[in-house]
């Protein structure tokens, strides 16, 4: 059976909005940014969980700060439909360059976003909802540095769960903060309660 345009073309507008997410984060766009979400919309990462608003407040904040240079790889979303309800999937590898004191450092987290989507007009759609989901990420210096094994034999970051352990270490000591209240990872209960309260959204459920 030929598939549905209507439905592809669904799943493209989707995927899109995706994309350009990342576009608008990496090159601070922020009213752009903005536009990518519902205005109630909610976002859980690992160093914020709250409205989406808020989150674009505190990414301006740092961008213009300089803190760190960061990028977000997007891979192709898997989208699920359901009338104007959708929820999709997508790998994500999150690179940031930063200064440990004197030691630049490059951490490359590798992750996944969930989002629900909601259909705006006929054609538009916006995301309602995001979640980081981090599957494992690391810590290199961008040059051989004695500083930096001194520096990983000093510190604790045995104490962060694997999945996002040195996102957890870099944000503790080169920014001072603190970890959202819950951050998803493989594996946890947290996450498990995601996705089947994401589903029964699909489904037509409550949020």
């Amino acid at each position: 059976m030929p598939a549905d345009p209507s439905t592809a073309a669904d799943k493209i507008a989707c995927a899109e909005l995706i994309q350009n997410w990342g576009v608008f984060r990496d090159q601070g766009r922020w009213p752009e940014l903005r536009s990518t979400f519902t205005p109630d919309g909610h976002i859980s990462i690992s160093w914020f969980r709250g409205p989406f608003e808020q989150f674009v407040e505190r990414c301006r904040a740092s961008f213009a700060a300089g803190h760190a240079w960061s990028r977000h790889h997007l891979f192709t979303p898997s989208v699920t439909l359901n009338d104007d309800r959708a929820i999709a999937e997508t790998p994500v590898v999150i690179r940031v360059r930063q200064a440990f004191g004197s030691i630049a450092v490059d951490l490359t987290s590798y992750s996944r976003f969930l989002d629900r989507l909601q259909r705006h007009g006929e054609h538009s759609w916006l995301i309602a909802e995001r979640a980081a989901i981090y599957e494992r990420d690391r810590l290199d210096p961008v040059e051989p540095s004695p500083a930096f094994a001194e520096l990983f034999a000093a510190a604790n970051a045995a104490q962060y769960p694997e999945q996002y352990r040195y996102m957890a270490f870099r944000l503790a000591h080169t920014e001072g903060r603190s970890l959202a209240s819950v951050i998803y990872r493989n594996g946890g209960a947290e996450t498990a309660d995601l996705y089947a309260r994401f589903s029964r959204w699909l489904a037509g459920g409550a949020p």
